[in-house]
């Protein structure tokens, strides 16, 4: 397994994390917006290497896994750090409302479906989480899931979130290097985000009144994700509670994680063997003789 990268919003390992105390806006003595966009453009540059090398091992997978409330910035997020790396070797996937095929089948099954293959960086915008977050906070969508009796007793939540850290341990074991960001959005910013959705015509398109109106559970959403960062936070399957009322340095920080984690794999290409380096040497003089 990876090590998880040490970073200030790293979420503990011991459960003890408190959303409260996971801050908005970045630090006082941020970089410049200069500054930031130079170390993002490094950052990809790096990452698109360090993505070359994963595909040419093939001993790992990498989930990226985005959560966070409407207007934090996942889509933009997304784009900016994957932006510069070779598209075949990357795949993201938005989780909207579930199908009735999905909801057929257990909470799990429509995200394992979507997992990257070896070699592969998968980004996850939303995701499984969102059935102990949204679900959580509108408990009446169980009722689509048509549960047993019996699987909908007050213990859902917290045997979901066990469900959840069996399934990344599982990954992990297996070679899938799992990084989790909940982009923390202030409601102040979050409502000036919308402001901007509605006043700016080519964002207009961007603006639900659904969102509007999910902002008066924004203290059980709060709980939500201090419950379920706090039980799957692992060594493993790390959290980072990130700032996001500021999008550059948000893009910067999340984009020098990813590169640190896959460096912290030491990739190699795969080494030459004696008989291949022979065939290797058989193969140029047939090519030099038919220039």
């Amino acid at each position: 397994m990876f090590e998880a990268p040490r970073s200030p919003y790293l979420v503990p390992f011991d459960g003890s994390f408190r959303a409260k105390d996971a801050p908005t806006d970045p630090p006082d003595d941020v970089p410049s917006e200069k500054a930031l966009k130079k170390a993002l453009a490094q950052s990809v540059a790096q990452l698109d290497e360090l993505q070359r090398l994963l595909f040419a091992s093939n001993d790992y997978a990498v989930l990226l896994i985005f959560q966070a409330l409407d207007a934090a910035g996942k889509d933009s997020t997304i784009r900016a750090v994957l932006t510069g790396v070779n598209p075949s070797g990357c795949q993201v996937v938005s989780f909207k409302q579930p199908s009735m095929v999905e909801l057929d089948h257990d909470f799990l099954w429509r995200t394992t479906r979507e997992l990257p293959e070896r070699g592969r960086i998968g980004v996850f915008n939303r995701s499984y989480y969102e059935e102990v977050l949204v679900v959580r906070v509108h408990e009446e969508l169980l009722d689509a899931q048509h549960l047993p009796a019996a699987c909908r007793s007050a213990s859902i939540w917290e045997e979901r979130l066990e469900s959840i850290r069996s399934h990344e341990l599982h990954l992990a074991r297996n070679g899938l290097v799992i990084l989790k960001f909940w982009l923390n959005v202030s409601r102040k910013e979050q409502r000036k985000r919308f402001l901007a959705r509605l006043d700016v015509p080519e964002k207009n398109w961007k603006f639900a009144p659904a969102d509007v109106v999910e902002g008066r559970y924004w203290r059980k959403y709060m709980k939500a994700y201090e419950a379920a960062l706090a039980a799957t936070s692992r060594p493993w399957a790390p959290w980072y509670a990130l700032p996001a009322d500021d999008k550059d340095y948000m893009r910067a920080t999340v984009a020098g994680l990813v590169v640190t984690a896959l460096e912290s794999l030491r990739l190699r290409y795969p080494r030459t063997t004696r008989t291949d380096a022979k065939r290797f040497d058989k193969l140029r003089r047939m090519l030099e003789a038919n220039r």
